[in-house]
């Protein structure tokens, strides 16, 4: 029978990492319930978010500039920058697609938007990253980032997990599977991409 890992306690969001990108913003974790709590986003002064999860779509959209119509569903602008990324939470993800996550989370750390009026929220902020719980997915995820960013403090892809898996208060019977097999092994691909792309 597969071992399966306890359900403990966690905080709501959870400080990971600080002097990020060219912002030196700081990087958080989340699950649903943090990443839907618009004012404790603001009062972090999280103004990215970077959804991992597939299933999981959270509506920020504030400002509502089309309205629902039948078949149709509303659309507008929210208080923050959401980015989408819909990881399979196991085995099933394309071989690639959390390198396109990493990506990802690069770019809205480096990304301007144009003084336009069709982008409303210009403020560079702080950067989320959730998943249904904040476990799995955005633990790999994170620490990805963090290994190939902070090689000086994360030279291995396990050191930026024990990083991670701490900061976010992980109790450490969940450790085999925070993150699982499948998603550490796509973050090893990972990294191997990257550095291969930075040295071509």
């Amino acid at each position: 029978m597969k071992k399966k890992a306890p359900v403990t306690d966690r905080p709501v969001i959870s400080f990971i990492a600080e002097n990020l990108g060219p912002d030196r913003v700081s990087l958080f974790i989340s699950g649903t319930e943090g990443a839907r709590d618009v004012a404790t986003l603001k009062e972090l002064r999280i103004t990215t978010v970077v959804n991992c999860a597939l299933n999981l779509d959270i509506n920020y959209a504030d400002t509502i500039t089309h309205a629902p119509a039948p078949g149709k569903a509303a659309a507008g602008y929210a208080p923050i920058k959401a980015y989408k990324v819909g990881l399979i939470d196991g085995p099933g993800n394309p071989s690639d697609m959390l390198l396109g996550a990493y990506f990802i989370l690069e770019s809205a750390l480096d990304q301007t938007l144009p003084e336009r009026a069709s982008y409303p929220n210009r403020a560079r902020g702080n950067v989320l990253v959730h998943c249904r719980a904040g476990r799995s997915r955005s633990v790999a995820l994170a620490a990805l980032y963090l290994h190939l960013n902070k090689p000086e403090i994360y030279p291995d892809l396990s050191d930026a997990i024990s990083h991670v898996r701490v900061a976010r208060e992980l109790h450490p019977d969940e450790w085999f599977e925070t993150p699982k097999q499948p998603l550490v092994e796509a973050a090893e691909h990972a990294a191997r991409s990257v550095r291969r792309l930075r040295k071509a």
